[in-house]
């Protein structure tokens, strides 16, 4: 457990950062499923595009990495020309 002030309050600051982070993530594969179920139904192409600026923006919140968010864009690529 922490000692100092600061260090307390860093510890405070990590748990708010957490839940926002982890709820940021789950939204995040939510919309992927759901982009995935909607190629197996047949309607997806415009989705492709909103699932790209999601990831983009969880690059920019850093709450995945720059490489991760490369990887899904191209195998839903991938994916959505089959």
């Amino acid at each position: 457990m922490p000692r100092t002030k600061t260090a307390k309050k860093e510890l405070r600051k990590n748990a708010r950062r957490r839940v926002r982070n982890v709820a940021k993530k789950s939204d995040l594969k939510k919309a992927v499923k759901a982009y995935e179920k909607s190629l197996v139904s047949g309607t997806s192409a415009a989705d492709l595009k909103k699932i790209y600026q999601a990831l983009d923006k969880a690059v920019k919140a850093r709450v995945i990495k720059k490489n991760k968010a490369s990887r899904l864009k191209s195998r839903l690529a991938k994916r959505a020309k089959k």
